[in-house]
């Protein structure tokens, strides 16, 4: 059997806490549904909710032992502040393992770049590859990915995600990244900022924690290139650009729409060129793989691994997973993009919808963009240039936001606007035939995952995996731009 990933006794030295009992831990958690036999259940006090009520339940589901901050009867390490003790664990599993770390942040496409990444780097070193999970991307999610780093890794891969200031300079530190990726910047959060370049700022606080001689990655073809590279320079030893514009450092010679819409693409490296296939569709995910092949080669990863692994890439729930869903004896197509937008990714999935031979038709629900100011109705009625190229023939408009994009398309589009997504998912039963395909897109919290599984017929084996309904400590997937 594997060594375990903590011990008592190593979790009490990294945490400056008190053990009593011995136990060793396989896993970390601190929300309770997500124990498994022989996890560390760390209780963890939440704005709505207090870890340690749920010990009990996080021990009758297998924990090994748990992080508290209260006396409880269970094996476990007494310590001042379970958050801190958090943070602590994750600065040890930083420190004790040898892998090369990369970290990723950007306005859109940091969770799929860094799934990517993964997949490129565990295909060529199977099991030694570690990374965040979903969009665990915040300053709790950030830790815990870290204290879940097993100590023999080789690669570990961490998204990072912000909505203000100061908050990824934090993040950065405590992951200490080889590599610092950002992926692209946009229009997102927007009612926390004055501009986008004040945006491309925040993100590139990224740099600020890399590791002496570091990488940093950078968009080439950005409107905010340069400004990124001036605020990398000062941190990192090599700068690398990827894109498709001439001179970009890693760059796309050749890109041909593949026959199943994924796309076939050349890539010209230092010292190296790349031909391969880009699973997923749309313009967008070219971007996304140039930015996979620019960290792997940073990283000292396998090219050609790389290449295979983009061509087997699946869709992730929430951003882009594609679903056949059975409707009135025939089937339709589910492209599930539920879990978050802004202007940019909004965009780019409608063009991917517009891509799709149907013998049916384009069917957009699409929820509110949230977090974007005082230009949310110029941003939202703005989406109807995209539409229009997407050939969208119905549109379920979900949110108050969306009245300015409802009043921009007119009667172009069959178009119903709602207030919730219940109603969408009602709407969207009625509307859905067979040979549609159908895009699910809008922000987090409008959510729109009850339309998706209203669509696949429930939550699915293949969508949407059926969770305990166990409480839980406080949310902990509240992924940040």
């Amino acid at each position: 059997m594997s060594a375990p990933l903590w011990t008592s006794a190593e979790i009490a030295a990294a945490t400056g806490g008190t053990a009593l009992g011995a136990f060793e831990a396989r896993g970390v958690a601190f929300d309770s549904r997500e124990i498994g036999p022989g996890d560390l259940f760390i209780a963890m006090k939440g704005a709505t909710a207090d870890g340690h009520r749920f010990v009990d339940a996080a021990f009758a589901v297998g924990a090994a032992g748990a992080v508290v901050g209260e006396p409880v009867e269970q094996p476990h390490v007494r310590v001042a502040d379970t958050f801190a003790a958090l943070q602590d664990l994750g600065r040890a599993a930083r420190a004790r393992a040898p892998a090369t770390v990369i970290g990723v942040t950007g306005s859109v496409g940091k969770t799929g770049v860094k799934e990517a990444l993964h997949a490129a780097l565990d295909r060529a070193a199977p099991g030694r590859a570690h990374r965040s999970v979903k969009s665990y991307n915040n300053h709790t999610g950030v830790p815990l990915s870290l204290a879940r780093m097993p100590r023999d890794a080789r690669f570990g891969v961490f998204e990072m995600g912000m909505n203000h200031e100061g908050e990824l300079a934090a993040l950065t530190r405590l992951v200490r990244p080889h590599v610092a990726l950002v992926t692209a910047i946009a229009s997102a959060h927007r009612e926390y900022f004055d501009s986008e370049e004040a945006i491309a700022d925040a993100k590139a606080e990224i740099f600020e924690g890399l590791e002496p001689g570091g990488t940093a990655i950078v968009p080439f073809d950005s409107p905010h290139r340069d400004r990124l590279i001036a605020a990398a320079r000062p941190h990192a030893g090599r700068i690398l650009t990827f894109g498709l514009g001439e001179g970009a450092d890693v760059r796309a010679t050749c890109v041909v729409r593949g026959p199943r819409g994924g796309t076939l693409a050349t890539a010209s490296l230092p010292g190296a060129q790349l031909s391969f296939t880009i699973a997923p569709p749309g313009a967008h995910w070219v971007s996304n793989a140039l930015a996979v092949l620019a960290a792997v080669t940073a990283a000292g990863g396998d090219l050609a691994a790389a290449g295979l692994a983009l061509a087997e890439l699946g869709g992730l729930k929430g951003r882009g997973a594609r679903l056949r869903v059975p409707v009135g004896g025939g089937e339709a197509l589910l492209i599930d993009e539920s879990y978050n937008a802004n202007p940019a990714s909004m965009a780019a999935t409608l063009a991917v919808l517009g891509e799709e031979a149907v013998a049916g038709r384009r069917i957009a629900v699409l929820g509110a963009m949230r977090e974007l100011g005082a230009d949310s109705p110029a941003f939202h009625a703005a989406l109807a240039g995209p539409m229009a190229a997407a050939k969208v023939d119905h549109a379920i408009l979900v949110g108050a936001e969306m009245a300015a994009l409802a009043k921009a398309l007119g009667r172009e589009v069959e178009l119903e606007h709602v207030p919730d997504a219940a109603t969408a998912a009602a709407v969207a039963l009625e509307a859905v035939g067979p040979g549609d395909a159908v895009l699910v897109k809008g922000s987090n919290s409008i959510g729109l995952a009850a339309v998706v599984e209203a669509l696949a017929g429930g939550p699915s084996a293949l969508a949407y995996p059926e969770r305990r309904p166990q409480a839980t400590a406080e949310a902990l997937e509240t992924g940040k731009g």
